[in-house]
């Protein structure tokens, strides 16, 4: 499998992303994923199921199937956690859950501070401050990013984490960031796909050597459930999409993943489905020709499925835009 460099590291270009999948059914796609050959998983604490994910790394490194040090595993910090006094342990209650003794990527999830919630109150905290409240909803926390960040290099230092880096980042905070970074990000993770190429923001983190992974890099899929997007939205779907899928005898899937991989980015599909682990890992024996990916970069509509301006006041009460 490929890699791409994330600060002093190599890290595989396809990753298992661990959003949506059930507690329940997460020990099983693990192992099932790392037998499969992947190395690279993507959790974090909100998603709640890095418990069941440890125990899927255990039971495959019990099977013999990799070792540890093969194995790449990102966290991140969720927004409850941003003042300084609570990131290590936030990032100790990951290492706890996924019973590993570091972490080789940590992420700041969000741009977004919210008053801490105690462990025993609620975990993960999600999005509302007081469940019990009657108004219930999203608040906000007056914390810098700048004093977060200082936290995290801070687990670098302890050997806690081998790399840090930021989520959904614009980039407006990325030049922000780099000029109070005594550590600077070695990653940056953002919603990228046909729809939502993000040219500018790739080009601005490669100006400053920062990798990037993609996160829904089939776009629609992941949100059609949750009511974020219609099946009518599906990029593969689209004219360009199935004319590489027939060139290359590969599928639409495949198609959208390759183009991701060809741009230089980390891809980090969801499945919960053993035929699709298998085919989201085979993207290395064929490529796409320069018309095919101009073609699929000009499907770009500025769509974006996971935005808190929208989520945020549907689901939680606060009106909260981080991209304008």
């Amino acid at each position: 499998m490929e890699s791409i460099t994330v600060g002093s590291a190599s890290m595989p270009s396809v990753g298992l992303g661990l959003w949506k999948l059930e507690p329940a059914e997460t020990p099983g796609i693990v192992e099932d994923a790392i037998r499969r050959g992947y190395r690279h998983l993507d959790s974090a604490a909100d998603y709640g199921n890095e418990s069941a994910t440890g125990e899927g790394i255990q039971n495959a490194l019990a099977a013999g199937l990799c070792r540890r040090e093969d194995l790449w595993v990102t966290s991140k910090l969720w927004n409850t956690y941003h003042d300084p006094q609570h990131v290590r342990a936030a990032c100790e209650r990951s290492l706890s859950d996924l019973q590993v003794d570091h972490l080789d990527l940590y992420l700041v999830h969000f741009p977004i501070a919210q008053p801490f919630v105690d462990f025993e109150t609620r975990y993960p905290p999600g999005w509302i401050y007081d469940e019990n409240s009657a108004t219930p909803r999203m608040e906000r926390a007056r914390i810098p990013l700048s004093d977060t960040w200082g936290a995290m290099e801070a687990l670098v230092d302890a050997g806690l984490v081998r790399e840090i880096g930021v989520c959904n980042y614009n980039s407006g905070l990325l030049h922000d960031l780099m000029n109070y970074a005594q550590r600077p990000p070695a990653m940056l993770q953002i919603e990228a796909h046909p729809y939502l190429a993000q040219e500018a923001l790739l080009r601005t983190a490669s100006d400053y050597d920062i990798a990037v992974t993609a996160f829904s890099p089939l776009g629609a899929l992941s949100y059609v459930s949750l009511e974020m997007a219609s099946g009518a939205e599906s990029v593969l779907h689209e004219d360009a999409v199935l004319a590489a899928a027939a060139r290359t005898g590969r599928t639409p899937a495949q198609v959208v993943l390759r183009w991701g991989i060809q741009r230089g980015t980390a891809v980090i599909p969801k499945t919960s489905r053993p035929e699709r682990l298998s085919e989201n890992l085979a993207l290395f024996d064929f490529s796409l020709d320069a018309a095919e990916m101009h073609a699929l970069s000009a499907l770009n509509r500025n769509r974006r499925f996971n935005d808190p301006g929208v989520f945020c006041e549907a689901a939680f009460n606060r009106f909260h835009a981080i991209y304008d």
